[in-house]
Parts: structure tokens; C-alpha cells; sequence
């Protein structure tokens, strides 16, 4: 499964390391992705999701079935 949060479409960036005397080669940014279980009240299930940090903020603030209702309305099969 790739490195992508499946609420937010956040996925790993690419950028220099740059070491002490300015030498620059390249890495990437990961993501802070975890997964996660959450009860889905409306259907009586528990739902898995692989999202980032920030995206179990927007969960807690606008609600799981908010936000499980915009996934699903861009074609997120849930």
C-alpha cells in the first residue's frame, strides 16, 4: 500500500539533506501516517483508515461521517 493518507492525499516530497559543509543530496519527506480504527456509528461497523495526523484532527473536528461522506463523493471505496 503506498505512503499516501487516504483523507487528506498527503503523500511523501522529495528535498535535499544538506550536510554541514552544504553539500546537498537528495531524500524525501514521509508523511506521519498511522493506522487507524474508527467506529462508524451510521453503518455499525469499524472502519480502518491510513491517515496522517492531521487528518485524525479533521476527523475529530468535522466528524467521521462527515468526512467519510466526501471520500465517498470522490469515488474512496469504503
Amino acid at each position: 500500500m503506498a505512503r499516501v493518507c487516504q483523507v487528506t492525499g498527503k503523500k511523501p516530497i522529495v528535498g535535499n539533506s544538506v550536510s554541514h559543509s552544504n553539500i546537498k543530496t537528495k531524500r524525501r519527506f514521509l508523511p506521519n501516517l498511522q493506522k487507524k480504527r474508527f467506529f462508524f456509528a451510521e453503518e455499525d461497523r469499524w472502519v480502518t483508515l491510513k491517515v496522517s495526523t492531521d487528518a485524525i484532527r479533521t476527523i475529530n473536528k468535522n466528524g467521521l461521517s462527515t468526512v467519510i461522506k466526501e471520500m465517498r463523493a470522490q469515488g474512496a471505496k469504503i
